[in-house]
């Protein structure tokens, strides 16, 4: 039971790394329409994750550092949850 929540809780944070970085990817394009589907999903469910960062740190020469430090935030959290999914499971 536990070995299946760790898999599917993995899988979410891999997800959501590759749907950033798609949207990092696709920002250097120019011609993209950020308000027309299906970018607009895309926009959306990522970026609710990376105004956080916005906040914190701001942009420099025009360059938006905050998706390596919002990366960087979601792989040690989906360490640290790992872990004490792992833990639990030596409990039981």
């Amino acid at each position: 039971m536990i070995n299946n929540l760790i898999f599917v809780v993995n899988s979410f944070f891999q997800i959501y790394f590759w749907l950033i970085l798609l949207r990092c990817l696709l920002s250097f394009v120019p011609s993209i329409d950020w308000y027309k589907q299906p970018f607009e999903a895309l926009r959306d469910v990522t970026d609710l994750y990376l105004n956080i960062f916005r906040k914190i740190i701001p942009p420099v020469g025009g360059i938006d550092f905050s998706p390596i430090v919002a990366v960087t935030a979601l792989q040690i959290l989906n360490y640290l949850i790992i872990v004490v999914l792992l833990m639990f499971r030596g409990m039981v």
